[in-house]
């Protein structure tokens, strides 16, 4: 099965990150937003789209010294198919406000529509994803790497290491 071959699924054409890339990546996005905050830099708070924002915001968080931590859970995959964005756990309005001096982070945009859902609810904070696809990148304040639409991200989270055919073969 060549790499063209339109029999292919589309999760074939897979990006790998380990457990380093993602953190490489995460202390970048870090340094990127370092000093983008409303209060003079600032932020007031990171705020994770679970599950795979929750590295990401974890490694943001610690390196720019923001304590303040929450999450806000949005379903918008059912296995590997997109569905439409469900609102299933969000931070409390005390701390949310508008969104201003928020940093809400997630791995990566694909379509754009988890985004879209929390920027309708916090239309002021700061949006940063590591990975962008061309179709959701409008959603995104900040962000680390692009790759192409057709791109399958596997995270570490999501993988265990087991032996793998080489791609042409078997010498």
């Amino acid at each position: 099965m060549s790499p063209k071959d339109p029999s292919r699924l589309p999760h074939e054409k897979g990006f790998h990150i380990s457990w380093d890339q993602i953190h490489r990546d995460s202390r970048a996005l870090a340094w990127r937003l370092d000093g983008q905050g409303d209060d003079n830099g600032s932020w007031r708070a990171v705020v994770a789209i679970t599950r795979g924002g929750m590295a990401p915001a974890m490694i943001v968080a610690r390196e720019l010294d923001i304590r303040t931590v929450d999450t806000i859970s949005i379903k918008s995959y059912d296995h590997q198919q997109q569905s439409e964005a469900k609102v299933l756990k969000a931070p409390l309005p005390e701390l949310m406000q508008d969104g201003s001096g928020i940093l809400i982070i997630d791995d990566l945009v694909d379509s754009g529509k988890t985004l879209e859902v929390v920027r309708k609810m916090y239309p002021k904070a700061h949006f940063a994803t590591v990975y962008a696809k061309p179709s959701g990148r409008p959603q995104v304040d900040t962000f680390i790497t692009e790759v192409s639409q057709d791109t399958w991200i596997f995270f570490p989270w999501d993988m265990a290491l087991q032996y793998v055919e080489p791609y042409r073969g078997t010498d």
